[in-house]
């Protein structure tokens, strides 16, 4: 009883380390921003390349005993890393240059029902009857949100085109999450998430290097940190983090508390980075917060 207990406990705090950790990363993104003139591409590179030593040393511990992969399944587990991680972070991270962290907050976290949608459309997955109800609360609560940042910005066309590229960073990653399946299945899910991480660091790199001059990463060193601590506190460990949950309390209690997530955004948005926060912005994050937790509820 005990020994139930303590890992209860555990698994729920290792849930909201892991919720703190992913909804800091915009924060990060936005303090670089007003560090320095940097772009996005550059700071992906930094996040990636601080990320690099911690995940070979994960790959060195979890990829001994991985099976062999066919070409098939070495081809979808590129084609995953390369739109999970990098075409979807440069996107989002374009976003961020326009609109507020909790705007992008809120925007990424439809991505799960997005995932089921492409199930639904393209993978012959049914359709649950409320996930249409779930939809439009979760849409209406980002139109709250957008009329937000518009009001505070008072330029629709650059609040347009930061939402615009956080929504195809959600779709992206939603097809790497509907993707991932089957890569998991052979896989397991931590090596599948190493190599995937790997992969992209890899597409990130080559990106900047046929862009940029290496003296691009020439930076002041607050960006230098900030990109450490998006590595380690907003990548790395969060990922062990909500693995070790879902070991402990199950994947759905681990959903259950991320969606602490927006909120620990537009708190931190708000005490760190000044940005202003409205009614109608709580408002339109408690419909999206209801929106995903009923499309998580379905079979």
């Amino acid at each position: 009883m005990d020994n139930s207990h303590s890992a209860n406990r555990l698994g729920v705090a290792l849930a909201l380390l892991a919720a703190f950790g992913f909804s800091f990363k915009a924060i990060f993104v936005k303090l670089a921003y007003q560090a320095a003139s940097v772009d996005a591409v550059s700071l992906i590179a930094l996040r990636m390349l601080f990320c690099l030593p911690f995940v070979l040393a994960l790959a060195l511990i979890t990829l001994r005993e991985m099976p062999r992969l066919t070409a098939p399944q070495a081809g979808l587990l590129t084609l995953l890393g390369v739109v999970g991680y990098y075409g979807s972070s440069v996107l989002d991270f374009y976003g961020l240059q326009y609109i507020t962290a909790g705007l992008e907050r809120l925007i990424l976290f439809t991505y799960p029902m997005l995932t089921i949608l492409i199930g639904i459309l393209f993978m012959g997955k049914k359709a649950e009857p409320g996930l249409l109800v779930a939809a439009l609360l979760s849409y209406a609560g980002i139109a709250i949100a957008f009329a937000h940042d518009v009001s505070q910005n008072g330029d629709m066309a650059s609040v347009a085109a930061g939402a615009g590229f956080v929504f195809a960073c959600a779709v992206l990653y939603a097809v790497y999450s509907a993707g991932s399946e089957v890569a998991i299945r052979r896989l397991g899910t931590m090596p599948f998430s190493i190599l995937s991480i790997l992969i992209s660091t890899v597409a990130v790199c080559l990106h900047f290097l046929l862009t940029h001059r290496p003296s691009a990463l020439r930076l002041p060193m607050p960006v230098y940190g900030y990109s450490m601590a998006m590595a380690l506190f907003s990548t790395v460990l969060p990922i062990l983090w909500q693995s070790a949950a879902i070991r402990r309390i199950g994947a759905a209690r681990t959903v259950l508390i991320g969606t602490l997530g927006p909120g620990l955004t537009i708190f931190f948005g708000w005490r760190l980075l000044g940005e202003p926060v409205s009614l109608s912005q709580l408002a339109g994050t408690g419909l999206v917060m209801a929106g995903v937790m009923m499309a998580s509820r379905r079979k």
